[in-house]
């Protein structure tokens, strides 16, 4: 497992700086090596191998970044974290203008309360699971998207 000396808050502003995204810019961001898992026409799909460690007792479970095949596409990157757990206010602390994008729709409680804040350089989405939602699930970034 990789040790990253910076908190979540920290490594989505160094992630965001990398815009737009890329398999060695991501890997050198949250220290760990991504591997190609599918493709098709359209996107390059890519995984981490390893949980990257964060200072504020989280961790990023799973790295999911997923590349245009057109050069101009900024790319998607998704964190799922585990370990410790930040609450909605502390989400709020960092981003307090966030909007509720999407919510359960009773399914499974791998569904998701997603609350987005519509950023200069796109949208940034914190998404709280139905099986713990008071704790954030994962980390979306999204280059380019607006509301």
């Amino acid at each position: 497992m990789t040790q990253l000396k910076t908190t979540l808050w920290q490594a989505i502003d160094t992630l965001v700086a990398q815009l737009p995204f890329s398999k060695a810019k991501v890997e050198t961001a949250l220290g760990t090596p991504l591997r190609e898992v599918d493709r098709n026409t359209y996107t390059v799909f890519l995984e981490s191998a390893d949980a990257v460690q964060l200072a504020d007792n989280e961790r990023i479970a799973k790295i999911d970044l997923r590349l245009g095949s057109e050069q101009a596409h900024p790319g998607l990157l998704s964190l799922d974290l585990e370990g410790g757990c930040i609450n909605l206010d502390a989400v709020r602390a960092h981003y307090s203008n966030l909007k509720i994008t999407d919510i359960p729709r009773g399914r499974s409680l791998d569904e998701a309360t997603t609350h987005s804040a519509a950023l200069p350089w796109g949208k940034l989405s914190f998404g709280f699971k139905e099986r713990a939602p008071n704790c954030l699930a994962y980390v979306v970034l999204a280059p380019g998207e607006g509301d």
